[in-house]
């Protein structure tokens, strides 16, 4: 039986669509296309505006391991290129298709390390028709929070957000207020991620020794940002709400659960027993890798990376005990959605007001009729 295959546009179809995409904003509806390229995923959805938030009209999501050999070697090696490049022209396309008019694409820790980083970024624009923005640690910490937002109890005095990625993991430090109101209080890019620790300490097979090494890489950092924040201190009074937003997270929630097959909808948002979620992760790492693979919501393409993220969850649970931890399968592509939106929304504003202004200045210059 035949299958379908994604139809793939030719490079020139793609720089055609890039033209389009950039000449062709004052055409309404707006629709927003947001993509984050990490160090194991390339990431993307499309929205349009609804309301304060947003309607998905599009995603897709692919395990690329661009940063795959990059902590030995220091280079993004040509098979993870080609992965990626295959996966980001299925973005354009769909980017494409959708009639995106506003997109941001976005690199993270892998890019902002790799030697070879400048290169694939031309090789993206040339063959994809997609200008990847290297960002920030700050940003990249900032987005995470603000696109996990709707998630978080503005009842507590503080939240603690944490993003676990393939080649770091960020830790934001909120303020919160009474009237849904956030401050960034304070930010830490963690330069370990599940590939990272991986390549460091093993995945296929890991000893006890090796899990324990794990966390104590972790850990020497977190014990830095407490010693800054004092965030401990504010956990024991009962005034913080801790939120994951990863693979790792919402794969623990999946197994937690028992989803042969995953479901964002039963994941987003959901609260964890820290307790349950520890003897997940003692569980995942005391397991061969075969047992790993045979988990629905892990399979194949994680059962190397997921005892590495148990172990940065249980890094951080040591020095900063909750009793639960909400689980979100979202963060920076829907931060960038909500960036967008009121950039186009002030861009509107400011357009009308230019033209009241030009309105009013040719009726002030016109000669008055004579009556």
């Amino acid at each position: 039986m035949a299958t379908s295959q994604p139809r793939r546009t030719d490079k020139s179809d793609r720089r055609g669509y890039r033209r389009k995409l950039h000449n062709n904003r004052g055409y309404a509806p707006d629709v927003f296309g947001a993509l984050d390229l990490g160090t194991n995923n390339c990431r993307l959805l499309i929205a349009k505006q609804q309301g304060k938030g947003f309607r998905v009209i599009d995603s897709f999501s692919r395990i690329v391991r661009l940063g795959e050999g990059v902590s030995l070697t220091g280079k993004l090696s040509e098979d993870a290129i080609e992965r990626t490049v295959e996966a980001l022209g299925i973005c354009a396309d769909k980017m494409r298709r959708a009639g995106v008019t506003h997109m941001r694409c976005v690199a993270t820790e892998v890019c902002r390390k790799a030697d070879n980083s400048d290169d694939f970024l031309d090789r993206v624009r040339l063959d994809c028709g997609i200008n990847l923005d290297i960002i920030t640690t700050a940003e990249e910490a900032a987005l995470a929070a603000e696109g996990c937002a709707p998630l978080i109890d503005y009842r507590h005095r503080n939240a603690l957000v944490f993003d676990i990625g393939g080649g770091s993991t960020e830790l934001v430090w909120l303020g919160l207020s009474g009237r849904k109101q956030s401050e960034v209080l304070g930010w830490m890019s963690i330069p370990v991620g599940v590939v990272t620790l991986t390549e460091r300490h093993g995945g296929m097979q890991v000893s006890e020794g090796a899990y324990a090494a794990m966390i104590t890489d972790v850990r020497h950092h977190v014990d830095e940002f407490e010693a800054e924040h004092g965030i401990a201190g504010q956990i024991r009074e009962g005034n913080v709400q801790m939120l994951g937003t990863s693979g790792t997270v919402t794969t623990l929630a999946g197994v937690h659960f028992g989803l042969e097959r995953y479901s964002r909808r039963r994941v987003d948002g959901a609260w964890l027993n820290t307790n349950a979620m520890l003897d997940i992760c003692h569980r995942l790492a005391a397991s061969d890798y075969e047992t790993r693979r045979n988990e629905p919501c892990i399979g194949a393409e994680r059962a190397d990376l997921v005892v590495s993220g148990c172990a940065i969850v249980e890094a951080m649970h040591s020095r900063w005990p909750v009793k639960k931890l909400r689980v979100a399968d979202r963060g920076l592509r829907e931060g960038m959605l909500l960036g967008m939106m009121r950039g186009a929304k002030r861009d509107r504003r400011q357009a009308q007001e230019a033209a009241t202004r030009r309105r009013q200045q040719k009726a002030a210059t016109e000669p008055k009729a004579a009556t």
